[in-house]
């Protein structure tokens, strides 16, 4: 059973940054991809961005350019860099680890809430 734990969100403003955190158990971390995913209010899950275990990344159109997904195989993590948050990045942000192309294990969520 893989456990993903996210740490770093919080609170910031207009503009601002944050570096989310996702640390994973299990000895096959490198092998996997990872991503991000967040859940605003009343809305469905959506995909932000992954990384392969060869270190492509994708992003969704909303984020690109202003967020980077990279990973530490060494430390089983996972970071997303966010820079010039909106308020509308305001959501619930997810790390999840994938299996057989899809998301199969899920972290616990971290807040995040761009506002002024």
């Amino acid at each position: 059973q893989v456990q993903l734990v996210e740490s770093g969100g919080g609170l910031v403003q207009p503009g601002g940054s944050l570096r989310l955190s996702c640390a994973a158990s299990g000895s096959i971390f490198s092998s996997r991809t990872m991503g991000w995913f967040r859940q605003a209010p009343g809305k469905q899950r959506d995909m932000v961005a992954t990384i392969n275990s060869r270190g492509s990344t994708d992003y969704s159109d909303s984020v690109k350019g202003r967020f980077t997904i990279s990973r530490d195989n060494a430390k089983n993590t996972v970071y997303l860099q966010t820079n010039n948050m909106k308020p509308e990045d305001t959501a619930v942000y997810y790390c999840t680890q994938y299996v057989s192309f899809r998301p199969a294990y899920w972290g616990q969520g971290t807040q995040v809430t761009v506002s002024s």
